[in-house]
């Protein structure tokens, strides 16, 4: 069962629905936020009182291909009402995919308090929770405290990071598609951002980000989650580092194994395939070997 899980970390729709009241009175202690692939899914209906987030907008640093640097983000955090004291719960499509990437990016830079709804947007929904078309426009507020230097580095993976990963005992996780991981493509379908060379950083291991997820697209239970990774020889006692494209499925990975699991070291190589697949002199395997 998922509530089997601290809801530190994820909490169940109920949980949500139970304080929304909280979500729609511009409450300094209490925001939710909804993070999109598709970003016209929030103008159709959102959770109420939820302010909506444009990943290549607001997740993405404006002049290079980075994540948004510290000051960016204090100033789009306190755009939204949100302050250091602030409880941040975030949702979104296709399970979650940039919801528990903005949860990753407040973890590097270290808000404290920052939740995922399980199930996304897709599960709220289809329950018939309610829904709003309403414009949310929350008091903007200063975030109050610096976010520079962020305070947990080691959540975030650098090119160089995996480098050295190939060649010592740090596990890496390719968490794309079976046709990106052999190399017969370098993007999902419908996708835009690519890499000259298809494949996969050598000695990975392919487990598909989605089985991280039962059909509702809700998180497997610790157990079947420590399953799981076991079958993949993959245990707490690992150092991990999770990849994708850009960085967004991994940190459905990341989230799984760092924040439900409880694994130490985990980090997220948000540079992903379009960094490592346009590099010159990189090592690149295709096939379906796996570690």
């Amino acid at each position: 069962m998922t509530d089997a899980y601290p809801d530190a970390a994820l909490v169940s729709p109920d949980w949500v629905a139970d304080r929304l009241d909280r979500a729609t009175a511009d409450d300094p202690g209490f925001r939710v936020v909804e993070v999109d692939v598709d970003t016209d899914r929030y103008e159709r209906g959102h959770v109420p009182g939820a302010v909506g987030l444009d990943w290549r907008r607001d997740l993405r640093a404006a002049d290079s291909h980075d994540i948004v640097g510290p000051e960016a983000m204090a100033r789009l955090l306190g755009d939204c009402g949100i302050t250091a004291e602030t409880t941040v719960v975030v949702y979104g499509d296709e399970a979650n995919w940039f919801a528990t990437h903005f949860y990753w990016q407040l973890t590097h830079y270290g808000h404290p308090d920052v939740r995922v709804v399980d199930g996304g947007r897709e599960y709220w929904v289809e329950q018939g929770y309610p829904t709003s078309t309403a414009t949310v426009s929350p008091t903007t507020r200063s975030y109050g405290r610096p976010l520079s230097p962020p305070a947990r580095p080691a959540v975030r993976a650098s090119r160089a990071d995996v480098s050295a990963a190939i060649d010592d005992e740090t596990v890496l996780v390719d968490v794309r598609l079976d046709a990106e991981f052999r190399g017969e493509r370098t993007a999902p379908p419908g996708t835009d951002e690519s890499a000259v060379r298809g494949g996969h950083v050598p000695g990975a291991t392919n487990v598909l980000w989605a089985e991280n997820l039962r059909p509702d697209r809700r998180f497997k239970s610790p157990a079947a989650l420590r399953a799981l990774y076991a079958d993949h020889g993959i245990t707490a006692d690992d150092a991990v580092i999770a990849y994708c494209r850009i960085g967004e499925r991994s940190s459905i990975t990341w989230f799984a194994l760092s924040e439900l699991l409880g694994f130490d070291r985990v980090a997220n190589y948000d540079g992903s395939w379009t960094e490592w697949g346009n590099l010159v002199g990189v090592p690149i395997e295709t096939g379906s070997t796996s570690r």
